[in-house]
C-alpha cells in the first residue's frame, strides 16, 4: 500500500519544519528497527516484553553538510540510544536482541552506495 513521508528542514536550513528532516528519519528508522528486533526475538525466545520506550540522540555538526569545513563529518558522529523496557529479561539479554536489527547494521557498517544522475 503506498504511503507518503513528508520531509522538511528547520527554518535555519531554509525549511518550514513541517516534517522530520532526513537525519531525523535515520534516528526514527533506527529506533523502530531496534525495537522491532528486540520484541520479535524476545517473543521467539519466550521472553515477555510488556512495554518499550526509546530515546535517541544524534550528535551532528552542520558545518560538514553546509560545506563550511572539510574536517567535519557530514553525518552523525555519534548516536546514543536509551531504552526503558518492562520485561522479564535482563538488560543485557534485551541489548543482545537489538543486534539483529538490519538498520543498526546499516548505520554501523560501511554500505556501498552507487549514485546515478541523468539529466533531461
Amino acid at each position: 500500500k503506498p504511503f507518503v513521508l513528508d520531509a522538511d528542514e528547520p527554518p535555519v536550513l531554509l525549511g518550514q519544519d513541517q516534517g522530520a528532516n532526513p537525519v531525523e528519519f535515520v534516528l526514527h528508522a533506527l529506533a523502530a528497527c531496534l525495537t522491532t528486533s528486540m520484541v520479535y526475538h524476545a517473543a521467539a525466545r519466550g521472553i515477555t516484553v510488556e512495554s518499550v520506550e526509546s530515546t535517541l540522540e544524534g550528535v551532528l555538526d552542520s558545518q560538514g553538510f553546509l560545506g563550511l569545513s572539510d574536517k567535519v563529518r557530514r553525518g552523525y558522529k555519534e548516536i546514543r540510544v536509551q531504552f526503558k523496557v518492562k520485561s522479564d529479561a535482563t538488560a543485557e539479554q534485551l541489548k543482545e536482541l537489538t543486534k539483529f536489527s538490519p538498520v543498526h547494521d546499516i548505520v554501523t557498517n560501511p554500505v556501498p552506495v552507487s549514485i546515478s544522475v541523468q539529466t533531461a
